[in-house]
C-alpha cells in the first residue's frame, strides 16, 4: 500500500473516530438518565451549599436567580441564594465572602485594559475569585502577563499577549460569559434628538430636545443599583455611591470617548505625543479656552494641575484606591509651560503606555472640579486637606506620608447640566437597616456651556420603589424618559415595544459589555475546578435568555465583547450546556479517570485527531472507553440512589 494512502486511510478514521466517540459516550449517558428516572444528581448531595450573592433592586438579575438556582440543584448543588443592598453587596464582593455572582465587564473604555489591570486590587471581586487557580497557573502569573502586555508597543506582538491571556483565565472556569449587555432608553414621543452614548452609564439627555410640553424632564436612569436610589455625594474624585450617570453631566475631562472608539476632545482642544530619553511618553495639551466652571471661575492648567494634585497625591494611586488602572500607575509628572496665557499641560509617563488616551476618557475620577469647590478652596493642600471622601480618613503610603481626605465644599463643575438640589429621605430595610436615599435630584442647563447647550431647563432624577411603578409611570405619562440597563426586567421593555397605544419610543443600544456569572475560588467548593466546570456545564443560559429577558439579548461565548480590542479570540473548551459533562464531572471519584476523559475531550481538537497516524484513533478509543465505563459507574450509582430513596 502507498505511503499516501495509509495517510489518506488513518486521517479518516481518527477524523470519524474524533467525531463519533462523544456521541456514542453522550449517547449513552443520556439513555442512562432517562431509564433511571434521574432527575437530580444525588453525587453533590455531600457538596457544601453555594453562597449565591445577587444585587436587590436589578431586574434582571432578579428575573433569573430562580433559573441558575434551578439548573444547579438538578444537578444536586444546594444554593442558598443572598439579594443585598448596593452596599453590603459591594462589601462582600470586596471582601471575597460569596461564591457566585453575577458581575459584568466594563464596556468601552475599559475593556480589556482597564477591567484586567483593576483584578491587582485586593479589594476587586475577579482578585478574589482568581485566589486558588489551578497550578500551575496563577493568579500572580496572570497579573504580570496583564502588565507586560499593557506596555507593549508591538502590535502583533500585543495581540498575542492578549491571546495568551484570554487563553489563561479561560481555562480557570472563573467566569462564565452569559450575554451581551445592551443600553436602552425609553422615551416619551415629546422628546426628540435620542443619541446613543458611548459608555457605560453614558446617558446623553442634553441632546434631547423637548418638542411639545415642559422644558422640564423627568428621568429614571440606570444606576450602580440597578434601579436609581442616590447620586451620593457628586465628587469627581472618588467612588461609590456616587453616580457615573450624574457625574457625567456634571463633569468633564480633558478628552472624552467617540464613537467606534475615536478620541474626541473636550477640555482639551488638542495634543501631541512624543517619546521621552528615559522611555516614557510626553503629552502636550492645550486647553480650551473660555471655558467657564459652573460657579464662574475659569478653567485653566492651574485649575487642571490643582486636580491631577489632588488625585495622585500619595496612597491615592496604590491599586486599593485610584491605582487600579494605568494612568496613576505611569503618570510621573504634569505641569504648566505656558506661563503667559495658562493654557499647556504637559504629562509624562514613565513607561510607553498605549491606553493612556483612552484611560483619560474615564467618567471618574479624572474629571475636574471647580478650582473653588476644594475643601480649603483654589489653595487646598493635596496631603492635609484632600478632595477625596471624607469617609475615606487618613491614608498613610509604604514611605510613611500621609493624605487627610476632607472631600469637597460644592458640587462644580463644566459639563452641561449644573447640580440644582435634591429631596432626601430614609428608608427601612427588612432588616431594619436604614438607607438614606434621593427621591428627588435637580439639574439645571449650563446656560454658558462651552458646546451647545442643552435643549432641557430642567431634569429631575425621580426615584421609584419597584420596577412595576416605573412602567407605570411611563405609561401614564408622568416619567418621561427610562435609559440604563437594569431598570425594568427585558420582559417588560420589549412588551412596552409591542404596544401601539401608547406614546414612547424604545430604543436598543448596541452590546457594550458582557454579562458574567463570576464562581469564586477562594470559597468552597469552587475551590475546586470541576466543581466550578460542572458549574458552567449545567447552566441553559440560552433557555433563561429567551424566557426572561425579553428576546433583544444575545448570549456570549467569551468574557468581553469581540468588537473591544483584543478580544475577537476563540476559546476552548466552550463553556456551554453540558449536562452530560455536568454529571461525569460531578459523580467522579478521586481517583476517576471518567474527569480526565472530560477534560481531554474538552481540549481536543477533532480535525488535528486525523492527524496523527492512528496514534489519535486509540487514544480516542481509550477516551470513550472512559465515557463509557464512567456511564456504567454512574448507572450503578443512580441506580442505587434511586432505590434508596424508593426505600
Amino acid at each position: 500500500m502507498k505511503i499516501g494512502t495509509v495517510l489518506t486511510n488513518s486521517f479518516l478514521f481518527g477524523y470519524a473516530s474524533a467525531a463519533v466517540t462523544p456521541v456514542i459516550a453522550n449517547r449513552h449517558l443520556r439513555d442512562l438518565l432517562l431509564t433511571t428516572g434521574a432527575s437530580k444528581n444525588s453525587c453533590n448531595a455531600d457538596v457544601p451549599p453555594i453562597d449565591f450573592l445577587l444585587l436587590k433592586g436589578d431586574a434582571n438579575a432578579e428575573a433569573i436567580e430562580d433559573e441558575v438556582r434551578e439548573d444547579l440543584e438538578a444537578v444536586g448543588f444546594t444554593v442558598n441564594s443572598r439579594f443585598l443592598n448596593k452596599n453590603d453587596f459591594n462589601r462582600d464582593r470586596a471582601a471575597g465572602d460569596f461564591g457566585l455572582s453575577f458581575s459584568e465587564t466594563w464596556g468601552s473604555p475599559y475593556d480589556p485594559h482597564s477591567y484586567v489591570s483593576a483584578w491587582e486590587a485586593e479589594d476587586n471581586a475577579n482578585h478574589r475569585a482568581l485566589v486558588n487557580m489551578t497550578v500551575p497557573a496563577s493568579r500572580e502569573e496572570l497579573l504580570r502577563m496583564i502588565e507586560d502586555v499593557l506596555q507593549e508597543q508591538d502590535r502583533n506582538e500585543r495581540r498575542k499577549k492578549w491571546k495568551a491571556i484570554h487563553e489563561y483565565y479561560h481555562r480557570q472556569a472563573v467566569m462564565l460569559p452569559l450575554w451581551g449587555r445592551r443600553i436602552v432608553a425609553i422615551i416619551n414621543s415629546r422628546l426628540t434628538g435620542y443619541e446613543s452614548g458611548h459608555q457605560q452609564f453614558d446617558f446623553p439627555v442634553h441632546r434631547l430636545v423637548p418638542v411639545s410640553g415642559s422644558d422640564t424632564v423627568t428621568i429614571s436612569p440606570g444606576a450602580l443599583t440597578g434601579r436609581f436610589e442616590t447620586v451620593g455625594n457628586l465628587d469627581p474624585h472618588t467612588y461609590n455611591p456616587n453616580e457615573f450617570f450624574s457625574n457625567n453631566w456634571v463633569y468633564e475631562g480633558l478628552v472624552s470617548y467617540g464613537e467606534g472608539g475615536q478620541i474626541v476632545p473636550s477640555l482639551a482642544e488638542s495634543w501631541t505625543v512624543e517619546d521621552t530619553p528615559d522611555g516614557g511618553s510626553k503629552y502636550t495639551f492645550q486647553l480650551r479656552a473660555n471655558v467657564l466652571f459652573h460657579d464662574g471661575a475659569p478653567w485653566n492648567c492651574q485649575a487642571a494641575k490643582l486636580n491631577l494634585d489632588h488625585i495622585l497625591a500619595g496612597a491615592l494611586r496604590t491599586p486599593v484606591w485610584h491605582g487600579w488602572y494605568g494612568v496613576p500607575k505611569y503618570l510621573k509628572d504634569w505641569q504648566c509651560t505656558d506661563i503667559d496665557n495658562d493654557m499647556e499641560l504637559v504629562m509624562t509617563t514613565s513607561v510607553k503606555y498605549y491606553p493612556f488616551l483612552q484611560e483619560l476618557t474615564f467618567i471618574r475620577p479624572l474629571r475636574f472640579l471647580s478650582p473653588n469647590a476644594f475643601a480649603e478652596g483654589p489653595n487646598s493642600d493635596p496631603y492635609t486637606a484632600n478632595s477625596c471622601e471624607r469617609g475615606w480618613g487618613t491614608l498613610e503610603s509604604d514611605d510613611g506620608t500621609t493624605v487627610v481626605c476632607a472631600g469637597i465644599s460644592n458640587i462644580t463643575g463644566t459639563g452641561p447640566f449644573a447640580y440644582d438640589s435634591r429631596v432626601t429621605s430614609i428608608l427601612t430595610t427588612g432588616d431594619f437597616d436604614e438607607t438614606s436615599v434621593d427621591d428627588e435630584v435637580v439639574f439645571k442647563r449650563n446656560d454658558n456651556y462651552w458646546g451647545q447647550p442643552p435643549g432641557i431647563a430642567t431634569l429631575k432624577v425621580v426615584r421609584y420603589d419597584s420596577a412595576q411603578d416605573i412602567e407605570a409611570a411611563l405609561l401614564d405619562g408622568s416619567l418621561d424618559v427610562m435609559w440604563g440597563d437594569g431598570v425594568l426586567p427585558a420582559r417588560a421593555v420589549t412588551d412596552i415595544d409591542d404596544r401601539e397605544d401608547t406614546n414612547l419610543q424604545v430604543f436598543y443600544g448596541d452590546d457594550i459589555q458582557n454579562v458574567l456569572l463570576l464562581l469564586n475560588t477562594g470559597r468552597p467548593p469552587l475551590d475546586d475546578i470541576n466543581v466550578r466546570k460542572t458549574i458552567v456545564h449545567a447552566i441553559q443560559k440560552n433557555r433563561f435568555i429567551d424566557k426572561e429577558l425579553g428576546g433583544y439579548l444575545d448570549a456570549v461565548d467569551n468574557v468581553f465583547p469581540r468588537d473591544m480590542p483584543y478580544c475577537d479570540v476563540d476559546l476552548t473548551p466552550r463553556w456551554d450546556y453540558d449536562i452530560e459533562k455536568a454529571i461525569l464531572l460531578s459523580c467522579a471519584s478521586d481517583d476517576d479517570s471518567s474527569v480526565s476523559a472530560v477534560n481531554a475531550a474538552e481540549n481536543s481538537n477533532t480535525l488535528a485527531l486525523g492527524l496523527g497516524l492512528g496514534i489519535p484513533c486509540f487514544l480516542m478509543f481509550v477516551v470513550a472507553a472512559m465515557y463509557v465505563k464512567k456511564s456504567r459507574d454512574l448507572e450503578a450509582k443512580l441506580v442505587t440512589s434511586n432505590s434508596a430513596v424508593q426505600a
